[in-house]
C-alpha cells in the first residue's frame, strides 16, 4: 500500500492524486491527523475532504485522543512545558508524532508500506525529504516524494475544480493557527485575527512559566510585544506571510518611517534577526 502522509496542505493534496492516478485507489491509504477546528481552519478541514471525495478514498485518522478539543498550547500546558530539552516540540510530538507512530506498529507491522510526502523541489525542502527517508529508513519504512521524482500529472487542485484552502490567502501553510514554533511574522497574524489564540498564548506562557519564543537574552514574551502589535496594525503594516519575514520585517520599518510612526526600529530588527519563519516540521 501507498500511504500518503495527507495533511490537508495543497502538496499532500497533489502528492495523493499524483498517487491514485499511478498506483489505484484501491492501493492507496490517506493518513491524516485531525486537529481541533480551534486551531485547523474549517476551510482545510473542507479542501481535504473534497480531495478525498474526488479520488473515492475515505481519509484515515490518527488522531490524538481529544483531538477534538486539545491545542498545541492545550497538550503543552498539560505537559507543563513547550518542549524537553533539544527535543521536538511537544504539539508536534502528542498531536501528529506519537499517533502516526501508533498508526505504524498497528497498521504496518511488517513495514510493508511505501510513506508519501509533499516535499517538493526547493533546496530547503529536498533536504527535508533526504532528513525523512533517513529517519524513516532508519526504522525500516520506505518512503518517496512524488513532488521532487515523480512525473507531474497536475500542477494545482484548481484542474480538478477544487479550489486550495482560503488559509492560503494569508498563510504560506495548512499548519495550525497560533503554530507555537512559527516565528514573530507569523504570531502578528495571530494577534491581528485570532486574538482569542493570542490571549490563550499569553495564559500559557504565564502558567507553563516560559515563553514561546527568545533570543539570545532568553525568553521574550508575548505579553511584552503586544503594544508594539497594536502600533503596527494602527500603521497598517498587513499581516501575511506571503513574502519572507526579512522582507515583512524590513517592509515594515520602511512603513515606521515613512510614517514617523512612534514605534521602535531596535524592535523590529529584533523580529528580523529571531523571525526564522514557518514551522517545517507540519508544514504541507
Amino acid at each position: 500500500m501507498f500511504v500518503v502522509c495527507y495533511s490537508g496542505g495543497h502538496s499532500s493534496a497533489l502528492c495523493a492524486i499524483e498517487a491514485v492516478r499511478l498506483h489505484g485507489k484501491e492501493n492507496v491509504i490517506l493518513l491524516n491527523h485531525d486537529i481541533t477546528p480551534k486551531v485547523e481552519d474549517a476551510d482545510i478541514k473542507r479542501f481535504k475532504q473534497e480531495v478525498a471525495d474526488y479520488l473515492g478514498i475515505p481519509i484515515t485518522y490518527a488522531n490524538h485522543e481529544q483531538w477534538d478539543t486539545a491545542t498545541p498550547i492545550d497538550v503543552c500546558v498539560d505537559a507543563g512545558a513547550w518542549k524537553v530539552g533539544s527535543g521536538q516540540i511537544l504539539c508536534t510530538n502528542r498531536l501528529k508524532t506519537a499517533p502516526f507512530k501508533h498508526w505504524l506498529t498497528t497498521n504496518d507491522p511488517e513495514k510493508q508500506n511505501t510513506y508519501i510526502y509533499g516535499f517538493d523541489t526547493s533546496p530547503r525542502e529536498r533536504e527535508r525529504a533526504q532528513r525523512r527517508a533517513q529517519i524513516m529508513g532508519l526504522d525500516g519504512y520506505k518512503t518517496e516524494f512524488p513532488m521532487i521524482s515523480w512525473e507531474k500529472t497536475i500542477a494545482v487542485t484548481n484542474e480538478i475544480g477544487i479550489a486550495p484552502p482560503m488559509t492560503y490567502n494569508r498563510f504560506k501553510h495548512a499548519n495550525c493557527i497560533g503554530c507555537l514554533k512559527a516565528g514573530w511574522q507569523h504570531w502578528y497574524i495571530v494577534y491581528c485575527e485570532r486574538p482569542d489564540i493570542w490571549v490563550d498564548a499569553k495564559a500559557a506562557e504565564d502558567e507553563i512559566g516560559y515563553a514561546i519564543h527568545k533570543d539570545e537574552l532568553g525568553p521574550v514574551y508575548l505579553e511584552d510585544k503586544e503594544s508594539l502589535f497594536e502600533d503596527m496594525k494602527k500603521a497598517g503594516i498587513e499581516p501575511t506571510e506571503h513574502i519572507t519575514p526579512s522582507k515583512f520585517w524590513y517592509d515594515a520599518k520602511e512603513t515606521v518611517k515613512a510614517l514617523r510612526a512612534d514605534i521602535p526600529i531596535c524592535q523590529l530588527d529584533m523580529f528580523a534577526k529571531h523571525d526564522k519563519g514557518v514551522c517545517l516540521d507540519c508544514m504541507a
